[in-house]
């Protein structure tokens, strides 16, 4: 299935509201990390069904949630639980290394 495209019109409902954990990944098409990490991130998804979500904000196309969560570089990845941010990531990284950050919080 892959990653979730969230904007303000779903991040409620998908993040928020969410009873999993929710990794989103604040990302643009013009960024060249994002496009390294941003395949990881789908295989991720697909990995982790039903233990983690995981979502994809383009913040070109939804600025006021990147400014909503502080995000000042990209790609920030926040981990959501409860409805709210728990971790912080910035940066591309292996799948390894990325995975070992998820772990805690399935």
């Amino acid at each position: 299935m892959g990653a979730i495209h969230l904007d303000e019109k779903n991040f409620e409902a998908e993040v928020v509201k969410s009873t999993l954990p929710v990794l989103v990944d604040f990302w643009a098409e013009w960024c060249g990390p994002c496009k390294v990490i941003g395949p990881v991130i789908d295989q991720l998804a697909v990995e982790l069904e039903g233990k983690m979500k995981m979502g994809k904000v383009n913040v070109d196309e939804a600025p006021q949630l990147a400014g909503l969560y502080n995000v000042m570089s990209i790609p920030t990845l926040l981990i959501f639980k409860g409805g709210l941010p728990v971790d912080q990531m910035v940066g591309a990284m292996p799948k390894d290394k990325l995975l070992a950050k998820l772990n805690p919080h399935l």
